[in-house]
């Protein structure tokens, strides 16, 4: 399973061992830093767990930034920051391990979107349309990779304890957003457990969406 994230706390974590469906072990974890936008270096971490493992089973899109500001604010250069990570980064983990499952007539994409993928709000319009995006570009790859017994998952979670708010650089929507994950975010290990789900279906079964959500969570 090859997994992008912008989190260093992550990686730092990549330490157990990686088990096949018998639960046997396998190989450890290896940690390749990677920027998501610069696509040779995604090609790179592909490229070294195909080398490591002799496959890719599991490509999972995950690195993403949410800076909240209102469109008046014209915060371009964040703009900028959120399509070059959130869109082409997806892209990026797309075409790179794309050729290895193609030649095994297997594996699994799981792109991650938000709920914000599913409805706009005010101060969030550029990082909802990054997510819906996501959402696009995944149902076309998915309708494109039948040929190759590939499938395609989309995760849109919501308030996840995470280090995404950290990239809200604007002071009243940082306060705001950490006020409510402090509140209402679940922890992480709930996205773990989607993911398994996703993973864990008979190869006949293609899990193509998953929205969840803290249950007191109204977006």
């Amino acid at each position: 399973m090859l997994v992008d994230d912008v989190s260093n706390a992550f990686v730092s974590r990549l330490k157990t061992p990686v088990l096949t469906r018998e639960r046997v072990p396998l190989a450890y974890a290896i940690a390749v830093t990677t920027d998501v936008t610069d696509r040779d270096q995604v090609k790179k971490l592909a490229d070294a767990a195909a080398q490591t493992y002799g496959r890719i089973d599991v490509m999972i899109n995950n690195a993403g930034l949410m800076p909240q500001a209102l469109l008046e604010q014209l915060q371009i250069d964040e703009w900028d920051r959120m399509i070059d990570v959130n869109i082409k980064g997806v892209l990026y983990g797309i075409a790179a391990a794309l050729p290895y499952m193609k030649e095994q007539k297997a594996g699994h994409f799981i792109n991650v979107s938000s709920v914000a993928g599913h409805k706009v709000g005010p101060g969030f319009a550029v990082y909802a349309a990054t997510k819906h995006a996501v959402r696009a570009l995944s149902e076309g790859l998915r309708q494109e990779v039948k040929p190759y017994n590939i499938r395609t998952t989309v995760i849109s979670p919501g308030a996840v304890s995470t280090e995404l708010p950290n990239s809200i650089t604007d002071p009243v929507a940082a306060e705001r957003v950490r006020k409510f994950y402090a509140d209402a975010a679940i922890p992480a290990d709930a996205f773990a457990r989607t993911v398994a789900f996703a993973i864990g279906q008979p190869e006949d079964v293609d899990i193509n969406e998953v929205v969840f959500r803290p249950t007191r969570q109204e977006l």
